[in-house]
């Protein structure tokens, strides 16, 4: 292939589609590419630890082979040669899936792949190695007693969110363009809003999952990268059909990677708060300025809550019912090796009574008839994805004032019972010079509808480049 001063930008800050298109000119070799993601995690590792497995040369490999392909212009797939991380929850063929405890073995033999695993694969990405989590994603940051302290890039003293901290991290310094998430409860917006990158949680049963998520119906598979076009690219291919899974949902129609910078004809609800949260100033000032940007892109943008009160107490008992599943699994020497706090939130599980299940899912039916009804008025719902700013590292909450990851995470959650799409995306820096994410939610299978009005606003609002250091923005 032909050499780097061919290339038209830097490998560090390539996307997907960019890569793509320079390997069909045979400008860069996915060897090259490879390579270079390969450098800078071994470069960042020690320090941000976003990766609990890399595998070098099974990496290199697969992009020698990706290569010859290309040469001879039959590309095995939308995604050969295309460097992509699976999240240490997911099942993966020839490597262990830890979850990141210290209670299960990491001898095999691991024989399959998880559905999304298998997309990604069976497309011709190369698999570099899968990313860190908490123990079974249990919280909303990054640390386990197996892998430590996962960083965020933005600043090393702070978390970059979770349960998908790792793909945060390797998305926000493009590391691989392409990051698999797992989200229960925020898991994929909560660190895309952290490390100022996009993440994308489809509507429940889109992305098929087997083996079963602990938290069952609030688990959603999706894609974390660094640009809109990117998920999109990835969501084409791993929103297929697996009949491993028996909630899977309709077929997803697809979308084309650039859709229309425009939202117009779209009616979207702006809530500041849904009524009941307390949102930093500098967070709002930056919400409120990207909201802006909605109008002048065309919609008609009203200002309103969707009318719910907190459904915390429902969440927490899926939550800890969830985690109580797991804990009867493991023997009691297993137990002396897990996180404490996993511990307590499992223990507290096992006390839930028939009667509070069935009280939980009937405020989840409410609320998902409310927001149904909320839709047929309002093509989505924008917010704040986090209503605070990234924290201290070795901390489950910003402060004391905070009785856990939920009280700090009021945003993300709701959705995760009504199992809608949602989005972070990038909108702006608050007063520290950290990321701010902007949330928007659609109505059950508009993911195109997120998706597409994703990439509007990013078209309008710019992205994030850790990798260069720098900040696209297309409007000041």
């Amino acid at each position: 292939m032909k050499s780097r001063s061919c290339v038209p930008s830097s490998l560090d800050a390539l996307t997907a589609c960019e890569c793509l298109e320079l390997y069909r000119r045979r400008q860069v070799s996915p060897v090259e590419v490879v390579d270079e993601c390969l450098n800078r995690v071994d470069a960042s590792n020690p320090t941000l630890n976003a990766f609990c497995l890399v595998d070098h040369e099974n990496a290199r490999s697969i992009a020698r082979a990706s290569e010859r392909r290309w040469m001879k212009g039959e590309p095995a797939g939308v995604l050969d040669g295309i460097p992509a991380t699976i999240k240490d929850l997911t099942l993966t063929r020839g490597w262990p899936t830890r979850r990141g405890s210290l209670s299960g073995s990491a001898q095999g033999p691991w024989t399959e792949d998880a559905p999304i695993a298998a997309r990604i694969r069976e497309a011709g990405a190369v698999i570099l190695g899968k990313t860190t989590t908490p123990e079974f994603g249990w919280k909303g940051v990054t640390d386990s007693p197996l892998y430590g302290i996962t960083r965020n890039p933005w600043n090393p003293d702070l978390t970059p969110g979770g349960s998908s901290g790792g793909a945060g991290v390797a998305a926000a310094l493009n590391l691989g363009f392409l990051h698999q998430g797992s989200d229960g409860g925020g898991s994929i917006r909560i660190p895309a809003s952290f490390t100022g990158t996009f993440g994308f949680k489809p509507t429940f049963g889109l992305v098929p999952q087997w083996p079963a998520s602990a938290m069952t119906t609030l688990s959603h598979l999706g894609p974390m990268t660094r640009t809109v076009a990117d998920a999109i690219l990835m969501m084409n291919v791993i929103a297929q059909k697996d009949a491993r899974d028996g909630y899977a949902g309709p077929v997803y129609p697809g979308i084309d990677v650039d859709p229309a910078k425009t939202l117009k004809g779209l009616r979207i609800g702006y809530s500041r708060d849904l009524g009941y949260v307390k949102v930093a100033h500098d967070i709002q000032r930056v919400t409120d300025k990207a909201v802006d940007q909605l109008r002048a892109l065309g919609a008609e943008v009203v200002e309103t809550n969707p009318g719910f009160t907190n459904p915390v107490e429902a969440f927490a008992t899926f939550w800890f019912a969830g985690a109580a599943r797991i804990l009867s699994r493991i023997d009691n020497k297993q137990r002396q090796l897990l996180d404490p706090g996993f511990l307590q939130g499992a223990e507290r599980g096992l006390t839930i009574t028939l009667a509070e299940f069935q009280e939980a899912e009937t405020v989840r039916f409410e609320l998902s008839a409310l927001m149904a009804k909320f839709h047929e008025d309002y093509d989505l719902l924008v917010m704040p994805t986090l209503p605070v700013a990234p924290f201290a590292v070795g901390r489950n909450e910003p402060d004391e004032s905070y009785r856990g990851w939920m009280d700090w995470t009021p945003f993300t959650y709701p959705f995760n019972l009504t199992q809608q799409p949602a989005a972070s995306v990038p909108s702006g820096l608050d007063d520290q010079g950290l990321p701010v994410g902007l949330q928007l939610v659609g109505a059950r299978y508009s993911d195109t509808t997120v998706l597409a009005a994703a990439y509007a606003i990013e078209s309008r609002l710019g992205h994030f480049s850790l990798a260069r250091n720098s900040f696209t923005a297309a409007v000041p």
